[in-house]
């Protein structure tokens, strides 16, 4: 195995530089930290310690959230509550910190994270807190991929952040480690820390190991892409069979730069997730100490008044937003990213995205566009390699604070690049010199679009629209060899609103690549893409069909071009002919007019903005944290 040039710098205490192996790094992960907590006991009096190390971190519960259901002679029937389940009346009287998963058996992403969550609690209660569990829900792209089930992904990101939202309201939680494995769900998780702004820490639950098909490392895109080339008859039943049964070999989430590894890398460029913790894989033993050491951290910064609003700066989602160009990594964080500005009162929207994308080299060779898997990464140092090899071509701001209490530039002082490997190159030997996603905006998208160029050659595309107004029909159409090469397919009404729900196209897109097409068509929607795609994908195009975007006014042979080198999105016509089907078009009837779907088609915004579902922090009057 490689070896890692790497300094762990846990929950504010700095280890001595050196080169670790991962059996190495996760012993010092196990060490406790050095310090004293002091929290006030029942009546207010005198102080009671919960010594672990020499120095003291004071809480002061007269300032806590968590003082409304504990103190004072008013609060003895929620005491009596607390009292039922066991606590002890020292336990009652420590801040309580809210530790929520989304563990679910719904899929391998979710299953670890109830397993770490224990260790979670037990890094809070040995720094003087008393850990409180609870659990949120997610929906699992994999499963819901394909089908209506769809429609309920983007909606489960803005439900986790509010129901964690709710939970943490309800009962006066005074921090929160959140540990999220599935793709909406690690935005949703980091989004409700932003908008609640009690000391956070968020912990990625790990990714899947990769299966082993005919000697090659695979995952389940391979599967999707399978079933293309299944229906194209250049895979037999039993192949396919033994392809679906080796593909996903335990516990994680998609092994790919995919949307989940995507976010979780974002955890830690942006600062939120302690340095190492989301590179390992959902196995590795060293997932639990970094587990113990996430709960002693959120201690620590509650003690240091450290906020999720102190951490995730304007500068911080630049970083973040660096980070996901240089790694190729998924589209969705372009609607992620804003959606988390949003809940801060940051403005950083798609464009702001896209711009920061055109900028950045793409350096890490990773699938879906590349070789290697999440599991390579953590082998080769873990994600701060990714981030060292930025910070060294300068494209960093290396002065924003983390969960650490430290910088980023302090947290990486101990990093030496790891030259030994092929997996993340240096800036200066970049695989390309511009991000492996790119921003695009023309007269099909006045409010711009995304697409995900790693590991393509052809940059350019013009060709014929094949239209389609729903998903199942486009896949319909691959399905039964009716794309060509050269069409350019369209898939509407799949926008955020129009959808609703705003729908993942893998299904089809993993299709193409099965039936051989791949680069030789391309793809425009309002709905978006799986981090697993690969091709000529341009998702986000806004506005989106249902709002009357130019989307819904194309026709079966209209020339679409695309020029991910400019940037550019557009139909070739006469303004005449344009403002003529303007007049014309029509959206569908929303056939959700009850449940979550229509209230999430009343309430989300355009994809631009993140497809939000409120008004943010921008408007908000008080914060959580301060009541």
């Amino acid at each position: 195995m490689a070896t890692l040039g790497v300094v762990l710098l846990l929950a504010g205490v700095a280890g001595p530089a050196s080169s670790l192996q991962p059996r190495q790094a996760i012993s010092m992960a196990k060490k406790p930290l050095n310090t004293t907590f002091t929290t006030s006991n029942a009546k207010g009096g005198k102080s009671k310690k919960a010594a672990v190390g020499s120095s003291k971190l004071v809480f002061d519960k007269s300032k806590l959230p968590s003082r409304h259901v504990t103190e004072g002679p008013a609060r003895a029937p929620h005491r009596s509550y607390y009292y039922a389940m066991g606590m002890t009346e020292e336990q009652i009287h420590r801040p309580l910190v809210g530790v929520v998963s989304c563990w679910n058996e719904a899929a391998p992403c979710n299953i670890a994270l109830m397993r770490q969550a224990q260790s979670v609690k037990k890094g809070v209660d040995a720094s003087g807190g008393t850990p409180r569990e609870f659990c949120t829900i997610t929906v699992t792209d994999g499963i819901a991929m394909g089908h209506q089930g769809m429609k309920a992904s983007l909606v489960s990101r803005d439900v986790i952040a509010d129901s964690i939202e709710l939970t943490m309201r309800g009962h006066c939680y005074d921090a929160m480690v959140g540990l999220a494995g599935c793709d909406k769900s690690l935005p949703g998780v980091m989004m409700s820390m932003l908008r609640l702004n009690v000391p956070s820490v968020f912990m990625y639950g790990g990714s899947i190991l990769p299966g082993r098909f005919k000697g090659k490392d695979v995952t389940v895109v391979d599967v999707f892409e399978g079933v293309g080339m299944h229906s194209a008859g250049k895979m037999s039943d039993e192949e396919l069979h033994q392809l679906e049964t080796v593909a996903c070999p335990g516990a994680g989430a998609c092994g790919g730069q995919f949307t989940a590894n995507t976010m979780a890398m974002v955890s830690e460029a942006i600062g939120l997730a302690l340095p190492f913790s989301a590179g390992a894989p959902a196995p590795d033993e060293g997932r639990d100490a970094y587990a113990v050491r996430s709960g002693e951290a959120v201690m620590n910064l509650l003690a240091k008044g450290i906020r999720p609003r102190h951490i995730a700066t304007r500068k911080a989602f630049e970083n973040a937003a660096v980070a996901v160009a240089a790694t190729g990594g998924s589209t969705n964080a372009a609607l992620h990213l804003p959606a988390m500005a949003h809940e801060c009162g940051i403005d950083f929207d798609l464009f702001d995205v896209a711009e920061i994308f055109k900028r950045t080299p793409y350096i890490a060779d990773l699938k879906p566009g590349g070789k290697y898997v999440a599991k390579d990464v953590h082998e080769i140092g873990g994600i701060p390699q990714i981030l060292k090899a930025l910070q060294i071509g300068g494209l960093l701001h290396e002065d924003c604070i983390t969960v650490t209490g430290k910088t980023l530039g302090e947290n990486l002082e101990g990093v030496v690049f790891n030259e030994n490997q092929k997996v993340v190159y240096p800036v200066s030997k970049a695989i390309t010199p511009t991000g492996g996603v790119v921003g695009l905006r023309g007269t099909l998208a006045p409010d711009g679009a995304i697409v995900k160029v790693a590991g393509m050659k052809i940059l350019t595309f013009k060709g014929p629209a094949r239209c389609f107004d729903c998903e199942e029909d486009a896949f319909a159409a691959v399905e039964s060899g009716r794309i060509n090469e050269g069409d350019v397919i369209v898939i509407r009404y799949e926008g955020p609103k129009g959808g609703p729900g705003m729908r993942e196209m893998l299904s089809t897109t993993a299709a193409l690549y099965g039936r051989g097409l791949g680069e030789k068509v391309a793809l425009i929607t309002d709905g978006r893409f799986s981090g697993g795609t690969r091709g000529f994908c341009i998702g986000h195009v806004g506005p989106e069909a249902a709002l009357g975007g130019p989307i819904a006014l194309l026709k079966d042979g209209d020339i679409i071009s695309i020029d991910a080198n400019k940037g550019t999105l557009d139909r070739e016509a006469r303004e005449t002919e344009r403002a003529g089907r303007r007049k014309s078009g029509r959206a569908p009837a929303n056939t959700y007019q009850s449940g979550v779907l229509r209230k999430y088609a009343d309430q989300v915004g355009p994809a631009v903005k993140g497809a939000v579902t409120h008004a943010g922090g921008k408007a908000e009057v008080v914060t959580y944290a301060d009541i």
